[in-house]
C-alpha cells in the first residue's frame, strides 16, 4: 500500500498515478490516487466505488471547471468559528507546506476539491494545550438549485492538526443548502488526543461529498465521529498510521429520511505494527426511497504486526421502502496480530423488545421511539463530550418526529387484544 505521506513539492504519492482511466483494483489499497484531475477522470457509476452512488446528484461536484470557478467566486458557503484558548484557526495559501502532506485524492470528488481550492482553512491544537470545551466550526451553505443546476458548486479545504501532547474537541456543523465538495485533512502528533466530529445537518436538496484523510503518529489517539442527518452525503474517510502504537475509534452515526441518499466508506489502513482501530457505524433508516450504504475496509498490511481491530455495522429499517446496502471487508497480510474482525447486519425492530414494552403499558409510538433512541444512545454515548452528545439525541429526536412512527396506530386496545409488535 502506497505511503499515506506525499512529497509536496511534487505533490504525488510517489508510484500512485494512474493515467486516462481507471483500471478495476480489487483491493482498497490499490486504489490509484492522485492531486491531478487528469488522472482519476469522471466517473460513469458502473466502478466499484461509485456502483451504490446516485449518480446524477452528485454529478455537479465532479465538474472541475464549474466548482473551480464558482469556488474563486467565494462560492456560496460561511465559515465560522468559535474561539477556544490553545486552539487556532487561520487562513492559508493551498501550497503552504502544511497542506496537502496526508495523502492524495482517491475519487472524483477529492480531486476536484483539491484542484478547485487555492486556500485552505487551517485548525490548530497547539502544543500541550488542554482545550476546556469544544472548538465548533460551523459551514453554512446558502446555495440554490434551480432546474436541476446549482448556482455555485464549491470546494472547500480543512486542515485539522493536533499538535505533540494535545488534548480536545473540534466540532465541523454542516448546515444549510450547498452542493460541496470538501478535503478534510487530519493530523495527530505523537501524544495527542483528538476527537473530530462531523455533522450533516443539511437541508433538502444539499449534496455534500468529502473524503477525510488521516494521519496518526507514533502513540496518538483520534476519535472520530460522524453523524449525517440531512441531505444527500457520501463521506470517504482514510485512516493511516505512522509510527508505532496509534488509535483509531471511528464511529458513524446516520438517520437515512425518503428519497435521501448517504453513503459512508471508512478505510483502516494497518501499515504499522502495534496499532488499534475501532470502527462502529449505526444508521436508520425510513420512508420510500431512503437508501444507506456502508463500505468498511481495513487492511493489515505485512509489516503490521500486534494489529488489533474490528469493525461493525449495524441498520435498523424503521419503514418498507427503504434499503441498506452493508459491506465490510478486511484484507491480513500478516497472521502475527492481536485480533481482527468484522460484523454486519441489517434489520428491523426487534418484536420481543416491542412486546415487552407494549406489555407495561407503553404506547407502541412511544415504544418505538424508545427502540430507536436505544439503538443510538449505545454509539452517541462514546463520544465522552456531553454538549455534543446531547445536541445528537436531540437531533435524532427531530428525526423520529418525521418517521412513520408517529403515525404508528395509538388508539385504546380493547380488553381482550393482545400488544402488537
Amino acid at each position: 500500500m502506497p505511503e499515506l505521506k506525499t512529497d509536496h513539492s511534487e505533490a504525488a504519492l510517489s508510484g500512485a498515478h494512474s493515467h486516462g482511466q481507471r483500471a478495476y483494483v480489487s483491493s482498497r489499497a490499490d486504489r490509484p490516487t492522485s492531486f491531478d484531475p487528469q488522472d482519476i477522470p469522471v466517473p460513469g457509476g458502473r466502478e466499484e466505488e461509485w456502483r451504490f452512488t446516485p449518480m446524477r446528484r452528485f454529478a455537479p461536484l465532479f465538474n472541475l471547471e464549474a466548482v473551480q470557478a464558482a469556488t474563486a467566486q467565494g462560492g456560496a458557503l460561511t465559515l465560522s468559528a468559535s474561539p477556544v484558548a490553545g486552539a487556532t484557526v487561520r487562513t492559508c495559501p493551498r501550497d503552504d507546506q502544511q497542506v496537502g502532506t496526508v495523502g492524495a485524492p482517491g475519487d472524483r470528488t477529492g480531486v476536484v476539491a483539491w484542484a478547485a481550492c487555492q486556500e485552505a482553512t487551517v485548525i490548530t491544537l497547539e502544543p500541550g494545550a488542554q482545550l476546556a470545551q469544544a472548538l465548533r466550526v460551523g459551514v453554512t451553505g446558502g446555495d440554490s438549485l434551480t432546474e436541476g443546476t446549482w448556482s455555485a458548486p464549491t470546494a472547500q479545504h480543512l486542515l485539522v492538526r493536533a499538535e505533540k501532547g494535545s488534548k480536545g474537541t473540534v466540532l465541523l456543523e454542516h448546515r444549510g443548502t450547498a452542493a460541496l465538495t470538501q478535503t478534510v485533512e487530519v493530523v495527530v502528533a505523537e501524544g495527542a488526543e483528538l476527537t473530530l466530529v462531523t455533522v450533516q445537518d443539511w437541508q433538502a436538496p444539499s449534496v455534500h461529498a468529502s473524503n477525510h484523510r488521516v494521519r496518526v503518529e507514533g502513540r496518538g489517539s483520534l476519535k472520530h465521529v460522524v453523524v449525517s442527518l440531512g441531505g444527500d452525503v457520501r463521506i470517504c474517510s482514510d485512516f493511516g498510521y505512522s509510527g508505532e502504537g496509534g488509535r483509531v475509534d471511528s464511529y458513524g452515526v446516520y438517520f437515512t429520511d425518503a428519497g435521501q441518499h448517504q453513503e459512508h466508506r471508512p478505510y483502516v489502513a494497518h501499515t504499522e505494527p502495534h496499532c488499534y482501530s475501532r470502527v462502529t457505524y449505526k444508521g436508520a433508516l425510513q420512508g420510500d426511497g431512503a437508501h444507506a450504504v456502508w463500505v468498511g475496509d481495513c487492511l493489515i498490511g505485512a509489516a503490521a504486526r500486534g494489529t488489533d481491530t474490528y469493525e461493525l455495522n449495524r441498520n435498523l429499517v424503521l419503514t418498507e421502502g427503504a434499503k441498506a446496502d452493508s459491506v465490510p471487508n478486511l484484507e491480513i497480510e500478516n497472521g502475527n496480530i492481536e485480533g481482527a474482525g468484522h460484523a454486519s447486519a441489517t434489520g428491523r425492530f426487534d418484536d420481543s423488545q416491542l412486546f415487552y414494552l407494549r406489555s407495561r403499558g407503553i404506547t407502541e409510538t412511544e415504544a418505538r421511539r424508545l427502540v430507536v433512541l436505544g439503538f443510538f444512545n449505545e454509539i452517541v454515548a462514546e463520544i465522552g463530550v456531553a454538549e455534543v452528545e446531547e445536541t445528537l439525541m436531540a437531533a435524532i429526536e427531530r428525526e423520529l418526529a418525521l418517521t412513520g412512527l408517529v403515525s404508528a396506530r395509538t388508539e385504546p386496545q380493547t380488553g381482550s387484544e393482545q400488544p402488537q409488535a
